[in-house]
């Protein structure tokens, strides 16, 4: 994870934000160009880390991995471009929604096992195989024992918030007040400097608008 996280940054980015889709929604046989293309304006997937949602779509490097999608679907018109294979399909999209990122995108076939002790709490629209059905089953529907994921990293302009809303809270902190802290063998020096790390690894991920924000802040400071 370590060594993803450092091919995924550059100009001084260290951090990642995690996303999933669990499970990634799709209709049952629904190809994938098709599942696609019916999140054109919102990516299908959820912020795991805990940061602010972002206010748009872009980030600056990302791995994005599906997991479930079976390569040997059809593919019905879409408005993405034919592809020759379904990780060039999931390229083509990442391009589209985040124009001008660097991106990686692989594809698995095999689902992710939802079998017990894997808790139940999907919705009675997610079929045994993880998909989506047009309506509820008439009958009790059973357990889901497989669902298709996807997942990503990204290196992101929404770990700015996060980072230097870390920052503003350890500046708030009254170190005076923390004398086992600094017993265990941490610097007043080196608290300082880390503080400072902290403050510069955020500003790595603004974009104009968190940068103007950022100016403002400490004008007001």
């Amino acid at each position: 994870m370590q060594h993803l996280a450092e091919t995924l940054n550059f100009s001084s980015r260290k951090v990642v934000a995690a996303w999933a889709s669990l499970p990634f929604p799709a209709l049952q046989g629904c190809p994938l160009p098709a599942a696609l293309s019916a999140h054109q304006q919102d990516v299908p997937w959820q912020l795991l880390s805990s940061c602010p949602e972002q206010r748009c779509s872009s980030c600056f490097a990302q791995s994005v991995v599906l997991r479930g999608f079976c390569k040997g679907r059809k593919k019905p018109p879409s408005l993405l471009p034919a592809c020759e294979s379904t990780e060039q399909t999931l390229h083509n999209y990442l391009h589209t929604v985040y124009p001008g990122a660097f991106s990686t995108a692989y594809v698995l076939e095999q689902p992710c096992s939802t079998l017990p002790p894997y808790p139940q709490f999907f919705s009675r629209l997610v079929s045994r195989q993880g998909f989506l059905l047009d309506q509820p089953p008439s009958y009790s529907s059973a357990a889901v024992e497989s669902i298709p994921v996807l997942a990503a990293l990204q290196s992101s302009p929404v770990l700015q918030s996060l980072l230097s809303g870390l920052y503003k809270d350890l500046r708030k902190l009254n170190t005076r007040r923390c004398a086992s802290f600094f017993a265990a063998g941490v610097e007043q020096d080196d608290f300082e400097e880390a503080l400072q790390e902290l403050r510069s690894l955020s500003e790595c991920y603004e974009t104009g608008f968190e940068a103007d924000e950022s100016e403002d802040e400490g004008d007001s400071d």
